[in-house]
């Protein structure tokens, strides 16, 4: 590791300074955008973004759902996930329709053209995933994946009060 990663600017005071590039925010953000701009260059449907696949996949997983449901297992705020519904249902991979026990509850479900976008897109999702762990060894992906899930789930028990 490079000495800028582990000295820690002080200030006149002898206080250590906050060094926004070390943050677990500031870090997070740049993995992310780093994931993203994999997404964009490897994934073939220049018009899918990752947000879409990611509702793609949890509609692929609970089949007709409801959009609580898809915002609860993609993590997406309400207002995000229904327009994404809205782009995917304008390019026929989503169906949408009322539930037939409460007509006010709508389902969301795959399209046969949407489950075979999903399908064709896995093995490039599988590729940028080793592209975004590149040059981690096998322990340190398990440890991030594992140090991330529990990050996640820590911030569901800090929400609902546990």
């Amino acid at each position: 590791m490079s000495d800028n990663h582990t000295r820690k600017p002080v200030s006149p005071s002898g206080e250590p300074q906050y060094d926004f590039s070390q943050q677990v925010g500031h870090l997070l953000r740049r993995a992310y955008q780093r994931h993203t701009a994999l997404f964009q260059q490897i994934i073939p449907d220049t018009q899918l973004t990752a947000a879409q696949f990611v509702v793609l996949c949890a509609v692929r997983d609970c089949g007709a759902c409801s959009l609580s449901e898809i915002v609860k297992r993609t993590a997406i705020d309400q207002a995000t996930v229904r327009g994404v519904i809205d782009r995917l249902k304008s390019r026929k991979l989503l169906g949408v329709r009322h539930d037939d026990a409460d007509r006010r509850k709508v389902l969301v479900s795959l399209t046969p053209a949407g489950l075979e976008l999903v399908d064709s897109m896995v093995p490039f999702a599988f590729d940028i995933t080793e592209k975004t762990f590149a040059g981690f060894n096998p322990a340190e992906k398990l440890a991030l994946v594992y140090l991330l899930n529990k990050m996640c789930e820590s911030d569901v028990a800090d929400l609902s009060g546990n």
